[in-house]
C-alpha cells in the first residue's frame, strides 16, 4: 500500500456521510423557514469533515499506541496496526488537522456571526474547542472516555444535538421546537452505530481493557440495547412526522424504516462478530438516507 493509500484509509472516508447527516438535517429545516444560506452550509459541511477525520486520526492513533487495535480486533486493519503509518507521523498529522479544523471553525463561526453577535460566536468557539477535545480524547491519553463507557454520551451529543441544532443555529440564531426530535432520533442512531461496532469488538475490548458500554453488559444485554437505540429512533421519526405533517412528502422518510428493521432482524439473528460487523456499512449509510430523506422531505 502506497503512502497516499495508508492516509486515505486512516481518514476513514466511510464513517463521512454519518458525521454529515446532523448538518443536512438542521440546514433543510432552516430552508424551509427560508434562512438557508449556501456560504454557511459548504463551511459546515468543510468543518464537519475535518472534525470527523481529526476524531478519525486521534482514534487510531489511541487504540494504536494503547495496543487496541490488535490481531484479536475484527474489522480493516488500521494504520498504526498495520504499520504503513509510525505513531509520530500520525500524531504530526493530528496537530496539522487541529490546525485546519480551528481556521474552518472559525471562518464558519464569522460567516455564520459576522460583527453582530459576539456572544453567540463565543459561545461557538467553545462548541469548536469541546469539539476538538471530543475527537481526541475518544482513545488518547490517560482518561480517554472511550474506555470508561462514555463514548455514546459524547456521540449522542455531538452527532445528535450539537449536530442538527448547532448547524440550525448557524442559519438562524435561535432554537426551534421542531429541532428536538430529528436531534434525538439522529443522536440514538449514531449511538446505534458505535454500539454495533463496540458489540463486534467486546471481546478484544475485554482484553484489552476498553471498557465500553457493550462491555458493560455483555453481549445479549447489548444486543437489547441496541434495539432500544434503533427502535427509540424509529419512534422519534414516527412522531415527528404526525407532529410536523403539511404534505405527504414530509412522510419519505419513512421509506428508512425498511432497512432499520431489516437490520434489526439481522442483528437478532447475529451469532458471530463477523455478522455484526456485515451490519455496520448497512446501519451508517442507513442512518445518513435517513436524514436525507427527512430533510429533503420537510422542504418538498
Amino acid at each position: 500500500m502506497s503512502k497516499l493509500s495508508s492516509w486515505i484509509s486512516a481518514f476513514r472516508l466511510r464513517t463521512l456521510p454519518l458525521s454529515l447527516s446532523g448538518i443536512i438535517i438542521g440546514s433543510c429545516l432552516a430552508a424551509y423557514n427560508g434562512l438557508f444560506d449556501m456560504a454557511i452550509f459548504v463551511l459546515a459541511m468543510l468543518t464537519t469533515v475535518g472534525f470527523q477525520i481529526l476524531s478519525n486520526l486521534a482514534n487510531d492513533y489511541g487504540d494504536g499506541v494503547k495496543g487496541t487495535d490488535n490481531e484479536n480486533r475484527l474489522g480493516p486493519q488500521r494504520a498504526i496496526q498495520s504499520g504503513s503509518i509510525t505513531p509520530t507521523q500520525m500524531m504530526e498529522a493530528i496537530k496539522i488537522n487541529i490546525l485546519i479544523v480551528i481556521v474552518l471553525s472559525l471562518s464558519l463561526i464569522y460567516v455564520a456571526m459576522g460583527h453582530e453577535y459576539l456572544v453567540f460566536s463565543i459561545i461557538f468557539i467553545v462548541l469548536a474547542a469541546a469539539c476538538v477535545y471530543a475527537a481526541i480524547n475518544y482513545t488518547m491519553g490517560d482518561s480517554a472516555y472511550g474506555y470508561r463507557g462514555l463514548g455514546d454520551v459524547f456521540v449522542f451529543i455531538f452527532f445528535g444535538l450539537v449536530s442538527v441544532m448547532g448547524s440550525y443555529f448557524l442559519y438562524a440564531k435561535q432554537l426551534d421546537h421542531v429541532l428536538v426530535l430529528p436531534a434525538i432520533a439522529l443522536g440514538l442512531l449514531s449511538i446505534g452505530v458505535l454500539n454495533l461496532n463496540n458489540m463486534r469488538d467486546i471481546d478484544s475490548d475485554t482484553l484489552s481493557n476498553k471498557i465500553t458500554i457493550a462491555v458493560r453488559l455483555g453481549k445479549q444485554k447489548a444486543k437489547i440495547y441496541h434495539y432500544v437505540l434503533v427502535g427509540g429512533a424509529i419512534l422519534c421519526g414516527a412522531l415527528f412526522g404526525i407532529l410536523y405533517y403539511n404534505s405527504p412528502y414530509n412522510l419519505i422518510f419513512v421509506l428508512a424504516f425498511i432497512p432499520l428493521v431489516k437490520h434489526l432482524i439481522s442483528v437478532k439473528k447475529a451469532k458471530t462478530s463477523e455478522d455484526l460487523d456485515k451490519q455496520l456499512k448497512p446501519l451508517a449509510l442507513t442512518t445518513f438516507l435517513f436524514s436525507l430523506l427527512l430533510g429533503i422531505g420537510h422542504i418538498l
